[in-house]
């Protein structure tokens, strides 16, 4: 069973826990469908509102998408998700710990960060071709006056996928 939210990040301010429900538009798996491993069972391992995995199966994926704990379960062979990025802190370690694959959806500014620095020399990024526009939803409806716009950059951050080069540009 998944946790909501604000039990898995003990977050106390119940407006700045709404605002992390950004959903992954299927644009964004389209993106690099040419660079998500075929030959794995992808985990999608944060759910939203379920609609990310059904896109990476409609591009072909096997891909497992349901509504459990990231922190508590281990599922298929890579992960490919966009994650709260309020729970990042979090979740790296959890990364360190499963030590599988992953492509994960992230904010440029992600890449500076201390906690994220443990993967320093060891992840490589995907350059998406313009800003991923996210779809923003409010206790899982989208609020009135949502322009589907998204006002900072993000990257694809990728962990034992052998690229052919630290920085893909597409």
């Amino acid at each position: 069973m998944s946790l909501p939210f604000n039990q898995i990040c003990d977050v106390k301010d119940v407006d700045y826990i709404k605002c992390d429900d950004y959903m992954t538009p299927k644009s964004a798996w389209e993106n690099i469908k040419d660079y998500i491993p075929r030959d794995k069972v992808i985990w999608e391992a944060f759910y939203g509102d379920g609609k990310s995995g059904n896109y990476l199966k409609e591009l072909g994926f096997d891909t497992i998408h349901e509504p459990i704990d990231f922190f508590n379960e281990d599922r298929g062979e890579a992960i490919v998700s966009n994650p709260p990025f309020a729970l990042v802190k979090k979740i790296v370690p959890r990364l360190i710990e499963l030590d599988k694959p992953f492509i994960l959806i992230l904010p440029v500014s992600k890449l500076n960060t201390q906690y994220f620095r443990a993967f320093k020399d060891k992840i490589q990024l995907i350059i998406p071709p313009s800003r991923i526009h996210f779809d923003k939803k409010v206790d899982g409806e989208t609020p009135d006056g949502w322009k589907n716009s998204c006002y900072f950059d993000c990257f694809y951050y990728c962990y034992k996928m052998n690229l052919a080069s630290d920085i893909t540009w597409i």
